[in-house]
């Protein structure tokens, strides 16, 4: 039996999906999970591999160290904390792989934007700026102009992205960007990105490298605007309703950003921002699709995309997840930051037509936040149909039936 090493954080809700895929495939689990996750020793698995995420290079080699007494056939990381360990372990044990090197330049904004400029790939005019040096701030906008867009460079799911339309909002948005990020836990000196705000539609790109070729798993719609101050995504329908040309080129558009970051290997989540009709890279992943957003996946093609990914990793063919209907999901966002006391009308939401599931992943009594000042969301609605409108009109009546329970910052109480 195949054995593979899942590399989890302690805060991920995504290890339960690849645990199901694994079953399906009769392969072997193992947790690589730092001590503070739930995952580190549960009955009835084999016992979990402890291991530092915040220090990569001796993740790997706890990982090379473990491989000496139970070999490995494959080590998968889940989401960014631990793509960059996978890679690490893999290269070093000869496994297939995503190529470190790539997977470090996806995790840092700054080292993206200057990759995909040296291979001349479509993306915002951008400049790197310290994170307190205001002079430095006014000569980036000269430079990409406003209105602007500020973020972290290391922070993802919209997390610290902040728009600004004007030098006073800039300054403001960088002080807060800042702020966001050490609360994170990054550096205090790590720089800011500023960059052109590009106006149009957004669609995200999923897929998975196979001998560093792109098989496109799903284009998504996101009809929601996505304008600012603050990025909150909410809704994502596939397949696109984007004209056929657009589409081929946001795929070409994809395959250049991956080559021009080295990738290889591995899922891929790429978003890019259709200005006038013409693909700009805004983010690349080496991972999939945050969240329980995968499962979309599933309703669309009837693949479970941990399937396709654990099948690239042990180098097999992956199996067909060609579209076979519309799908779509809705991510609940928080109102307003507060205590989560519970999600009002699931039951009716459940009930619409075209619904397919409804998933709550907020805890009673966790402390949530809308983007720029967290990522994460309260919940998750998958809906399916004949067409992509279908797949989002039931999304739209699903969230209308729904009411947050939040009490915080905002008051006490129940919010739409």
């Amino acid at each position: 039996m195949p054995r593979v090493l899942l590399v989890v954080p302690s805060t991920t809700y995504r290890a339960e999906a690849f645990l199901a895929a694994a079953a399906e495939l009769g392969t072997e689990v193992v947790v690589a999970a730092e001590a503070t996750s739930p995952l580190a020793s549960q009955p009835g698995r084999p016992p979990a591999l402890a291991l530092d995420l915040e220090d990569p290079e001796a993740a790997a080699a706890a990982v090379v160290a473990y491989d000496r007494l139970h070999p490995l056939d494959a080590v998968v990381g889940v989401d960014d904390r631990s793509v960059l360990v996978a890679a690490r372990a893999a290269a070093r044990l000869g496994l297939p792989h995503a190529e470190p090197e790539g997977v470090a330049a996806s995790l840092d904004k700054a080292v993206t934007r200057r990759l995909l400029a040296r291979a001349e790939v479509p993306q915002p005019r951008y400049v790197v700026v310290p994170p307190d040096d205001p002079r430095a701030l006014q000569a980036a906008l000269a430079q990409v102009g406003t209105p602007c867009v500020v973020k972290p460079v290391g922070l993802s799911g919209s997390r610290g992205v902040l728009r600004a339309d004007d030098l006073p909002a800039a300054l403001a948005a960088a002080e807060r960007a800042a702020a966001i990020a050490r609360a994170a836990g990054e550096a205090p000196a790590r720089p800011l990105l500023v960059e052109s705000y590009v106006a149009g539609p957004e669609a995200a790109v999923e897929g998975v490298l196979v001998e560093g070729s792109l098989e496109v798993l799903a284009i998504f719609d996101k009809p929601d605007p996505l304008e600012g101050p603050a990025f909150q995504e909410t809704i994502y329908v596939t397949p696109s309703r984007l004209e056929p040309v657009v589409q081929t080129e946001v795929v070409r558009t994809t395959e250049a950003a991956v080559r021009a970051l080295g990738i290889g290997a591995g899922p891929v989540h790429a978003e890019l921002r259709l200005d006038a009709g013409r693909p700009v890279v805004l983010e690349v992943a080496a991972r999939t699709i945050g969240g329980r957003c995968s499962r979309v996946v599933e309703v669309a093609s009837g693949r479970r995309l941990e399937r396709l990914v654990l099948e690239a990793a042990l180098g097999r063919r992956i199996a067909d997840a060609r579209r076979r209907r519309a799908a779509g999901v809705l991510m609940v966002p928080p109102p307003h930051p507060g205590r989560f006391l519970g999600l009002r009308g699931v039951a009716e939401a459940e009930a619409v037509p075209g619904v397919v599931g409804v998933e709550v992943t907020a805890r009673p009594g966790q402390w949530v936040a809308p983007a720029p000042d967290a990522e994460g969301y309260l919940a998750f609605v998958f809906s399916q149909g004949l067409r992509p409108a279908d797949a989002e009109a039931a999304l739209r009546q699903a969230w209308a039936a729904l009411r947050v329970e939040l009490a915080g910052d905002a008051g006490t109480g129940t919010e739409g």
